[in-house]
């Protein structure tokens, strides 16, 4: 049996203030094309289908042309709610999907929501299992209000009331922060979630033959092959360029007990994305000058002087001149500082200041993301620090700026 493994697609996803709708166009496209070429016989979506509780217009149609796309195919499609989601919206119109083999899971139940395919591949029948994020609060909930310490007790006995065959083959989708022995993979820049907080060892999903994991951006195998998380389709951040291909996973499934194997598939991207977070104004000078990429993303961070004027104006020409987007233009130059300014310039300047006041409040707020119209007000106050020279503290006028412009949103200006 081959299934296509996807995971946080993250439609209507901005990046630097730059909508990626185009390249996600791009994206579903090219995926269909794979799909009608090879024809799996299932498609895993594991979470983090929208990159906000309240997804766009244009972020909503995405969505629909990929699981359209899939039901034209006959492709049957199983689909999650991730931490970005709403588990309400995610699971709209869910009896009328699962008419045309589209599977919708949104909101926690007791018995978790899962579907069997009777024998698809001679080798018996497959149970896919859904579990959309959660936690321990929502799983006392369902589980008349029994009290959880952390995620991993709260996953670990939600899925012990489960009536699991363990004589055929099943197969878990999940959206959670998943760990080997309390260690954690290195975040990437979009990922909202801060280090430690919502821990579920592998071992807890020791029931199913395969585990189809979102919530991490990066591809990778936890405690044992089989329990895979998919990685997004695109980079959503600077640093995720280091993640090497996007795509997603096609994972071949035999007989009951037999290796499972799984490949990434990659999709060349509608724009490639390139980051020099540590470089001298020189060398990146030199490397444009020698490299005519066209089509690209940008961002650069310089480590040996500040952003001056004629910096800034000849790298957007020579960029934007080759049909390509400069993104993300900082410095890390800190001169009284010395080798420490160059540490903290890696790990935090390449950062937009609007993601890490996102990622705090997110963090704040049970893993709830800001609206539009509070990202705005971030990025707006991002603005401000951008173009503040370092050595000032803020100023009472940039203060009343901030109000003014919450109240041009809606924003609360406490």
């Amino acid at each position: 049996m081959k299934i296509y493994h996807l995971a946080d697609l993250h439609f209507g996803k901005k990046l630097a203030g730059y909508s990626l709708e185009d390249d996600q166009k791009h994206w579903i496209k090219e995926f269909l094309h794979y799909c009608s070429e090879n024809k799996p016989d299932a498609v895993v979506i594991a979470g983090d289908v929208y990159d906000r509780a309240n997804p766009t217009g244009e972020a909503i149609l995405l969505l629909d042309s990929l699981l359209t796309g899939l039901s034209d195919q006959e492709i049957k499609t199983f689909l999650i709610s991730g931490n970005h989601d709403s588990g309400t919206r995610i699971s709209f119109a869910g009896v009328i999907l699962s008419k045309h083999n589209i599977y919708v899971a949104g909101r926690l139940k007791k018995e978790i929501d899962h579907v069997t395919i009777d024998d698809p591949d001679g080798n018996g029948p497959v149970t896919f299992w859904m579990l959309p994020y959660t936690f321990p609060e929502e799983v006392s909930e369902v589980m008349d209000g029994e009290e959880y310490k952390n995620y991993d007790q709260a996953i670990r006995s939600l899925l012990a009331v489960q009536d699991i065959d363990t004589a055929n083959r099943n197969i878990m989708i999940s959206h959670q922060n998943v760990v080997v022995n309390g260690k954690e993979v290195e975040r990437s820049g979009s990922e909202t979630m801060v280090g430690g907080v919502g821990m579920v060892d592998y071992t807890a999903y020791d029931s199913f033959d395969y585990v189809a994991l979102g919530h991490i951006h990066s591809s990778y195998h936890v405690g044992r092959e089989e329990v895979r998380y998919a990685g997004t389709p695109l980079c959503y951040h600077m640093n995720e360029t280091k993640q090497g291909d996007k795509g997603f996973l096609e994972v071949n499934i035999g007989a009951k007990g037999e290796k499972i194997e799984v490949n990434t598939i990659p999709i060349k991207p509608l724009h490639k994305m390139r980051y020099y977070p540590d470089i001298k104004k020189d060398e990146i000078f030199d490397l444009l000058e020698d490299d005519p990429g066209r089509n690209e993303y940008f961002g650069i961070v310089i480590s040996d002087q500040r952003i001056t004027p004629e910096i800034d104006n000849y790298l957007n020409e020579i960029i934007t001149g080759r049909g390509s987007i400069l993104m993300e233009l900082t410095s890390s130059y800190n001169p009284g500082a010395g080798s420490k300014a160059k540490a903290e310039g890696d790990g935090v300047e390449s950062i937009p200041e609007e993601d890490r006041f996102a990622e705090f409040f997110t963090a704040q707020n049970g893993g709830t993301p800001p609206t539009d119209e509070e990202y705005e007000l971030m990025t707006f106050i991002g603005e401000l620090v951008r173009n503040q020279d370092s050595t000032e503290p803020i100023t009472e006028d940039d203060v009343l700026k901030i109000i003014n412009k919450a109240k041009s949103i809606g924003g609360e200006t406490e």
